[in-house]
């Protein structure tokens, strides 16, 4: 196993004898995203915290985007070989020196109240172990990235279990886009699991399990910059769907209603025709409902017909994707009794 390359970038005029919070960033051949990042954090009101990107083994380096921002940030640099984000957080986490150690995606931008949002609510919940935020999208992104957003955090599509509402259909598990720990917790777990796909949730569930404390801080938020190619898109969702089905398979009673409902959504847009040769156009209506109920609610929220009609494109991708992964997972660990990676055969990104 190849050791991971450690380049200590540390800035020149600030010394900081203890940081407060370790902000851990696994990055793969995503400069741009790491940019821009770097440079919301660089505006953080609260400036008691460092920074460890990981590289997860990218062609195109991370490392001169860490030496750009040597002058604004305490920043370490760690380059390891491609393993999957999982175990480059634990590669990051094990550098931390904060007593709280926080993951952020790299396609994630940093409101500069973050962590003073985070500082406010710590401070004064001292027993919390765990906590997550919700994602948002900020006002400057383009029409399609905001209906991507629509569909991965509204309520009618997600049932709000991202935490971006405060209607929920199960409890809030913390998800590492966004998503922290105290020192001592981790001191106690053995962090991200090697799990392809849906290693948060996997974490989490254990944390939870183990008996610690975990919270929903819904100031702390970040604004989730989401790719808006279609394929990738259908392919995130599409796996998150498989994972779910893995989860079940470690941690049986944290399967809901919410995560079953897509699968049922997929079964009737598979079988639509034969179902309408049999029952009749009206076997159309329940589509037609869904379609109505995105389209105003996304109305409601960006004022937009353009956006709206591109949020009831991608919820029916999110919805699909998500509700094929799972049935093609079920078949495959369910009925044909295979193993967790035999479902997978493509690599980690």
């Amino acid at each position: 196993m190849q050791e991971p390359i450690i380049l200590r970038i540390k800035k020149e005029k600030l010394i900081i004898k203890e940081m407060f919070y370790s902000i851990v960033i696994p990055v793969y051949n995503r400069k741009d995203e790491l940019i821009a990042i770097c440079d919301s954090l660089s505006k953080q009101t609260l400036k008691s915290f460092e920074i460890i990107v990981v590289d997860d083994g990218s062609i195109d380096s991370a490392e001169p985007v860490c030496l750009d921002f040597k002058d604004k940030l305490t920043i370490k640099y760690i380059y390891k070989y491609n393993s999957g984000p999982g175990l480059s957080r634990n590669v990051g986490a094990d550098q931390a020196k904060g007593d709280y150690i926080i993951f952020l995606d790299s396609d994630c931008i940093v409101p500069s109240q973050y962590l003073e949002s985070l500082d406010k609510f710590l401070l004064e919940h001292k027993n919390i172990d765990a906590f997550g935020g919700p994602d948002a999208c900020e006002d400057s992104a383009n029409d399609k990235q905001k209906a991507i957003n629509y569909a991965m955090t509204s309520f009618f599509t997600t049932g709000g279990i991202r935490g971006g509402g405060k209607k929920r259909l199960d409890s809030f598990i913390p998800r590492s886009f966004n998503m922290g720990v105290s020192r001592k917790l981790w001191s106690l777990t053995n962090g991200f699991s090697s799990m392809r796909f849906g290693e948060d949730m996997e974490f989490s569930y254990r944390i939870i399990e183990s008996g610690f404390s975990t919270a929903l801080i819904q100031d702390a938020y970040v604004y989730h910059m989401r790719r808006t190619d279609v394929k990738a898109f259908f392919k995130q969702v599409f796996f998150s769907g498989m994972a779910r089905i893995n989860l079940y398979k470690r941690f049986p009673r944290t399967l809901k209603l919410v995560h079953i409902l897509p699968a049922f959504f997929a079964l009737y847009i598979l079988l639509l025709f034969p179902l309408i040769l049999f029952f009749g156009k009206i076997i159309m209506l329940p589509i037609f409902a869904v379609v109505i109920i995105w389209f105003l609610d996304s109305l409601r929220l960006y004022r937009s017909v353009n956006i709206s009609l591109m949020s009831v494109e991608s919820s029916f991708i999110q919805i699909f994707a998500y509700g094929l992964g799972f049935l093609y997972c079920f078949w495959q660990r369910m009925i044909c009794q295979k193993d967790e990676d035999s479902s997978y055969n493509t690599d980690f990104y």
